[in-house]
């Protein structure tokens, strides 16, 4: 065992973006590509010395090895204890979790979410706050600006640590504590639920699918739904972590995760489906025959959240980052609670959560959380479902009619348009912006545009002002569209368009999706020229 510094100088293109740093996994295995990401990270937190740090990841191609050298880089720069999931396995709510249960000093998370993984797919690596949640957009700035300025890092050199049972390891000075990545968060989901009215209504005949695409909530379901909860074996399916998730895409949605959906609506669908992502953090809800969208199960979740013990009391207020539908909006309104709008990304949730302003909230992106840790959590969202589904008995159409006959329907879908070029997707963006002035009154496809601004947030915590997050076009009428690049993409830029209309006609409530919101997406192409600028008349993935 010896402790070197290893010089290096700095590697472009280390900004992280909504989530941390994410880039292929061949450019993350490249030399001293991860090493200076982790020293920047160690500068940017102020340094690690004495500090306990939380590390795991979602299994990933890439993840076990990336575990080992912030093993080693933490122990050479002074970490006096780092604890770390078995097998560096630990679901980001997992990780957010053990964050503020053990009073932490932060954690590292690798992984890149809902990314494809695999030599050469997608990998991902970032910090997590004291408080469980994602670093701010102020420490994420200072780790990029280390970035800039990395001229070495200190390393141990040593054997790898066996991590494949729970126990305690020493790295020179520094504890290694390897633990159950599931026990602790199973212990605070039946904290959160009535896990007896679950299991009376799983021992009913009641059926469910979950399903884990291969990724890291496998093991969580197998004990929480299976082991705890009586599910009979087999509802959990694709339950095994894989490197590559089994060459599939571990996002939640109807495009993704067809084999679901294609069992959910078949002649002999369980009661409830769903499925998580490849870090655990999103979900997505399919009752038999019927398909809930991520702002819609955030409406109903916080309609009906009382009905849990851990909610039971009430909500203090709810968020949504911007791009989500208003559907929640509606709903707080009728419960007289805070609705506030952030911007896209969980770490604008974060100062509401620590200040008491809000209980829960969400985004489209099908990631929903209450205040119970500091990120979104999917199979909290599933069980909080079942949770509702338990008390109310009956099914998840039965529930979504009863929702849209009492708040009306925010008929919602997203269109992305993936890997366009980023000078034709940034001169998009600039035309429209440079038009908005113009747009206020202007008719398309037959809605008369209300409203045209670009998206700015001032934190109400902490003052703070985020600029440029969003295009926005209101009607008259309560029918929307935003434009949005997202951030969370390894190749090229991704368009985001999403689309929105309002119905409180009873008898036009069960529409097909994409036919109400005809005319949106009409107007949504004539307004930013969508085809003229990247030459594509339609989207890569609609959800």
């Amino acid at each position: 065992m010896q402790r070197i510094t290893v010089e290096t100088t700095p590697i472009e293109g280390q900004k992280p973006g909504t989530s941390g740093l994410r880039k292929k996994t061949r450019v993350f295995m490249g030399a001293h590509y991860l090493e200076n990401f982790v020293q920047a990270i160690w500068t940017g937190i102020g340094g690690v010395e004495g500090k306990t740090l939380v590390l795991g990841g979602d299994g990933r191609y890439f993840n076990d090895r990336a575990a080992q050298v912030i093993l080693r880089m933490a122990a050479a720069a002074g970490v006096r204890k780092v604890i770390v999931g078995r097998d560096a396995l630990l679901s980001t709510p997992a990780a957010s979790n053990l964050i503020r249960l053990r009073g932490s000093d932060g954690g590292i998370i690798l992984s890149a979410s809902h990314n494809p993984g695999g030599p050469d797919e997608d990998f991902g690596v970032k910090f997590n706050m004291p408080n469980g949640g994602p670093a701010p957009e102020d420490v994420t700035a200072r780790i990029f600006e280390a970035t800039k300025r990395v001229k070495s890092y200190d390393i141990i050199e040593t054997q790898d640590i066996d991590l494949s049972k729970p126990g305690t390891e020493r790295l020179g000075a520094m504890e290694i504590e390897i633990v159950d990545p599931v026990s602790d968060y199973a212990a605070l989901m039946e904290s959160l639920f009535d896990f007896d009215a679950i299991r009376d209504l799983l021992g009913s005949g009641f059926r469910i699918r979950f399903d884990a695409m291969h990724a890291v909530t496998g093991p969580y379901a197998r004990v929480i739904l299976e082991d705890k909860l009586g599910a009979p074996p087999g509802s959990v399916v694709h339950a095994e972590p894989l490197p590559d998730f089994g060459g599939g895409h571990p996002d939640p949605n109807p495009i993704w995760a067809k084999e679901l959906m294609d069992v959910m609506f078949g002649a002999d669908a369980p009661d409830f489906g769903a499925a998580s992502d490849g870090d655990g953090d999103r979900n997505m809800i399919v009752g038999w025959g019927i398909y809930v969208t991520p702002s819609d199960s955030l409406a109903v979740l916080a309609a009906n959240a009382h009905l849990a013990p851990g909610y039971a009391s009430g909500l203090k207020g709810v968020a949504r980052s911007m791009p989500t539908s208003r559907a929640l909006d509606r709903v707080a309104d009728k419960l007289g609670l805070d609705c506030y709008e952030t911007p896209t990304g969980w770490k604008f949730f974060g100062n509401l959560l620590d200040d008491g302003r809000v209980t829960l909230c969400g985004e489209e992106s099908a990631g929903t959380g209450s205040d119970h840790v500091r990120e979104k959590d999917g199979l909290w969202a599933v069980l909080l479902w079942l949770n509702i589904l338990a008390a109310k008995r009956q099914s998840v159409a039965e529930i979504m009619t009863a929702h849209w006959n009492e708040f009306g329907r925010n008929y919602y879908s997203r269109h992305d348009y993936e890997g366009v070029e980023p000078e034709k997707a940034n001169a998009l963006v600039d035309e429209l912006r440079d038009g908005l002035a113009t747009l206020p009154g202007k008719k398309f496809s037959g809605l008369v545009v209300e409203t045209a601004d670009e998206f700015a947030y001032d934190d109400p915590v902490d003052g703070s002002r985020s600029e440029r997050q969003g295009i926005r076009i209101g009607f008259s009428g309560g029918a929307r569209i935003v434009f949005r690049l997202s951030g969370t993409g390894t190749v090229g830029a991704t368009l985001r368009v999403y689309l929105e209309n309002v119905e409180t006609d009873p008898a036009r409530l069960h529409r097909a999706q994409q036919e109400a919101l005809a005319p949106v997406i009409a107007a949504a192409d004539a307004i930013a020229g969508i085809a003229r600028h990247t030459g594509r008349t339609e989207p890569d993935v609609m959800t």
